[in-house]
């Protein structure tokens, strides 16, 4: 049988499922996949081996050379600190003790505090394994229905992947050639609607099945008053804090995100200093006078242009923190803890470039052989026009995403069908807003990729650290409701794109064709050359 330029785009999609169900490494796969068909079209004639001179081009120029990509370390440095440091802990406790009195409190704590540990780690594994080493055994103790606290768990450690800074948000901008903080901007309603979504179907538990989500009696709340607003607030205003060092400054267009990832880095170290219980008076003195000279520098900054005084304050604001971050290095177990978070970030970091590199070798193949206007043409020939385009995707990503990692998705298939999402969805929200829709949209599908059953990696990680008397169907069968709230999500976002879109600059409603520039003629004083000289 002769193999034609048609057959090949199917054929390399065929190969590479086929490769990745046999389990080989996904980064070693596409590559392998893409230069054994680019071969096999040399020897057809589709192209020559110049072509192939592409790839070490895109990787060097596209992939080691990007410097939004500097990003990712960084925020994976923040994470795997802060996962750690005993913040989980405090606010998991204080909240719950807040939220104690009322039915389903103590989900309301995990989902709050996912939520915000969601913007402050963006990482799922060591939130879902942390809240669930604290809450579960809580939760059993005071009667709640166990399906409900492994879904709620579950669920609220996924959050992270769409509340910003999350990875997933950085890694699809990238891809899909938009600004990090527009993607940011865009997924914060949705993360703050699924938040309401959660806690809803709590609200509803408690009140058709009050028995699943009971009160915590009242001999167990151990604080109450100003001590135990004291509590909360140690855990939420330094989170909020670091929140706003990252998010705040890339928003407002004062850092770059690379810029906001390094801060974010240094404030992670000193946030875990001041929650250790070895950190010294004269370290909590340098801090206070560090908040008070950072303070001083802001209203300044504010009130007046940049003068000595300011620059006086932040100097010693900048002291203050090389001060705690020495002071934590001094500490045994915070030394230990960031030479821990060195090695998960060259992990996942190598992890990325790998896989970024094979699907470079895949996607320069698979253009090579016309499989971007294969894959066009079976995309934009759906029934149903943009929504039956939605609803295809969507659905493609969710069956995806039961064999698939988010970084695996976002590597192989984005950079395929960004450019159709482009034609396909600009006539529904701009030209501006269709790739951000469009992303968003998918960082709220690929959220289910942790909680499908059987393959989904929060269940696995609640599965290693839950009691054993916990079956693996309880898990399995707690995580369903919360796939169906996510895919409510899913269908809100198509329905409403202004969940999406309601924050971001709306594009300037300018006629290009009636635009008129003028520039003012100067009269310039009549040219004497003089006489010739001699």
């Amino acid at each position: 049988m002769t193999i034609t330029l048609e057959m090949m785009p199917p054929l390399m999609f065929g190969g590479l499922i086929i490769a990745m169900l046999i389990g080989y490494p996904v980064a070693f796969t596409l590559a392998a996949v893409g230069l054994s068909f680019g071969f096999l079209s040399i020897y057809l004639g589709f192209f020559d081996l110049n072509f192939l001179q592409a790839i070490p081009g895109r990787i060097f120029g596209s992939v080691l050379s990007n410097e939004l990509l500097l990003a990712i370390p960084f925020f994976t440095f923040m994470g795997a600190i802060l996962e750690r440091c005993g913040l989980a802990e405090d606010m998991l406790d204080s909240m719950g003790q807040l939220f104690g009195p009322i039915r389903g409190g103590l989900g309301y704590s995990v989902i709050i505090v996912g939520f915000i540990l969601g913007a402050i780690t963006g990482t799922v594994a060591a939130q879902v394994i942390a809240m669930a080493l604290i809450s579960m055994p809580v939760m059993i103790r005071y009667g709640y229905n166990i399906r409900y606290i492994t879904g709620v768990l579950a669920a609220s450690g996924t959050i992270t992947q769409l509340v910003p800074p999350s990875l997933v948000l950085i890694v699809l901008a990238d891809q899909l050639g938009k600004s990090v903080g527009d993607m940011y901007l865009g997924a914060w309603g949705p993360s703050v609607s699924q938040i309401l979504l959660f806690a809803g179907y709590t609200f509803l538990l408690g009140i058709f099945k009050p028995s699943h989500v009971p009160a915590v009696p009242i001999d167990a709340r151990t604080l109450t008053g100003w001590a135990l607003w004291k509590k909360c607030l140690l855990g939420i205003i330094p989170s909020a804090v670091l929140i706003f060092v990252v998010l705040g400054t890339m928003m407002m267009g004062l850092a770059t995100p690379t810029e906001a990832g390094a801060m974010g880095a240094v404030g992670a170290i000193v946030l875990a200093a001041i929650h250790h219980k070895d950190f010294s008076a004269t370290g909590r003195k340098v801090l206070i006078i560090g908040v008070i000279a950072g303070g001083i520098g802001t209203i300044i900054a504010m009130l007046y242009s940049e003068n000595l005084i300011f620059r006086l304050a932040f100097a010693i604001t900048y002291l203050a923190v090389v001060w705690i971050c020495l002071e934590a290095v001094k500490i045994p177990d915070l030394r230990d803890l960031i030479k821990q978070g060195y090695e998960t970030t060259m992990r996942i970091t190598c992890m990325v470039t790998f896989i970024l590199i094979g699907s470079t070798c895949f996607s320069v193949v698979f253009l090579g052989v016309s499989g971007g206007v294969w894959l066009e043409h079976l995309l934009t020939s759906l029934p149903g026009g943009v929504w039956g385009f939605l609803i295809f995707i969507n659905l493609f990503i969710f069956f995806l995403a039961f064999f698939l990692d988010f970084f695996e998705i976002a590597f192989i298939i984005l950079p395929m069908i960004a450019p159709i999402a482009q034609k396909v969805l600009a006539p529904v929200v701009g030209p501006d807003a269709a790739l951000i829709w469009f992303g968003v949209m998918l960082c709220v599908n690929m959220q289910t990729s942790f909680l499908h059953p059987p393959f989904g990696f929060a269940l696995f990680y609640l599965r290693g650290v839950a009691p054993k008397e916990v079956k693996s169907s309880d898990i399995y069968w707690g995580a369903m409701p919360w796939i169906g709230l996510q895919a409510i999500m899913v269908a809100l976002v198509i329905a409403f794109p202004v969940v999406v879109t309601g924050l971001l600059d709306k594009p300037l409603d300018v006629d290009l064709n009636k635009v008129k520039i003028e520039v003012p003629q100067i009269e310039l004083p009549p040219l004497d050359f003089g006489q010739p000289k001699q």
